[in-house]
């Protein structure tokens, strides 16, 4: 295809992998709610720095309101509790023949498919240490884990197309048959950074010590029993192990926790996003996309998470102002998981 790749959310994740993209000698078009990031790619370019590599890219970009034409290949990569909303603009500009990529976090594929069709939706699984720092720059911190694939579980040629791309950016990203496994694999992983964010700590000090394992292993455990209801395998990367939090096994939940640890010590980005948006940019984070929806799942399920329900409530006492992020609130999470 030669026509360009219109990237929706040009932050953390769009950003980076607009500017690998486009350093390739692809087409792509940037979009961003944010005014002066949109300018700063279009004149002085996207500065992309870090310890992984720094260029800057300069990039066409819009802004929602400004943007023309129609493309056949979109990357959506905004917070996931934007999605619907996002969705709502784009469609417009969707090719009659054209599918979304979802490059986020939570299982927003679903949501996706049910606006455009799962025919016109792909999965993709990023974890990729990134930062949004301010307009025209973003922190690359480490390279990880990264996988594409069909929400059916086929082997598309339009999957092998758009791994190409992404392997631009991951050389070792994967065409997978099983995204629901990464998808579900990244809800277990990523509750356990939502309660790292309950401390001002960085992600391998707020995990790393053994006083606050019992709710790490509340949380994964919950979230891999869900993923059993709905017929999902999940997959392990960078040091989570989905099978020890399911069988609830405390070596190898320890093990698995000691080996996410060591692989976060390894990232200049040291906090996670949901810290950022917290501790930072002050804004609401995807707790109600990506935690929230486990929880609502749970009810419907039969099944009891009474971690994730207390990690939720947390983080919008965080949210709205009524506690400070510290380590008594994982002592609250500790005393709800005995």
């Amino acid at each position: 295809m030669n026509d360009p790749i219109l990237i929706w959310g040009s932050g953390a994740i769009g950003g980076i992998l607009g500017a690998y993209f486009a350093r390739a000698g692809h087409a792509v078009h940037m979009v961003d709610i944010a005014a002066d990031h949109v300018e700063a790619m279009r004149t002085t370019g996207l500065h992309i720095e870090g310890p992984v590599e720094e260029f800057t890219q300069i990039l066409p970009a819009d802004t929602p309101d400004t943007l023309t034409g129609s493309f056949s290949r979109v990357i959506l990569a905004v917070k996931a509790h934007h999605t619907a909303e996002a969705m709502q603009m784009l469609t417009p500009h969707l090719a009659p023949d054209g599918f979304v990529v979802s490059a986020q976090n939570g299982l927003n594929e679903y949501v996706i498919a049910d606006l455009i069709g799962a025919d016109r939706t792909i999965g993709c699984f990023v974890n990729f240490g990134a930062d949004w720092l301010e307009p025209g720059r973003i922190l690359y911190g480490n390279r990880a884990a990264v996988a594409i694939g069909e929400l059916d579980n086929s082997m598309s040629p339009r999957v092998r197309d758009m791994h190409a791309l992404f392997s631009l950016v991951e050389p070792d990203a994967v065409a997978t048959d099983n995204i629901w496994g990464y998808l579900w694999g990244k809800l277990g992983y990523g509750s356990l950074l939502f309660a790292t964010a309950l401390t001002p700590e960085s992600m391998s000090d707020a995990m790393d010590p053994i006083m606050y394992r019992p709710a790490y292993a509340a949380l994964g455990h919950e979230v891999m029993c869900l993923s059993a209801v709905e017929n999902v395998t999940p997959l392990g990367f960078n040091g989570f192990d989905p099978d020890a939090f399911l069988r609830n096994d405390v070596v190898a939940i320890n093990a698995s926790l000691d080996a996410m640890v060591a692989h976060n010590r390894k990232t200049a980005k040291t906090h996670s996003g949901i810290y950022r948006d917290l501790a930072i940019r002050k804004r609401k984070t995807e707790v109600d996309a990506q935690v929230g929806v486990l929880v609502d799942m749970g009810h419907k399920h039969g099944i009891p998470t009474p971690a994730l329900a207390q990690l939720t409530a947390l983080i919008h006492d965080i949210e709205d102002g009524r506690k400070p992020q510290s380590f008594a609130l994982l002592d609250l999470m500790v005393a709800a998981c005995s």
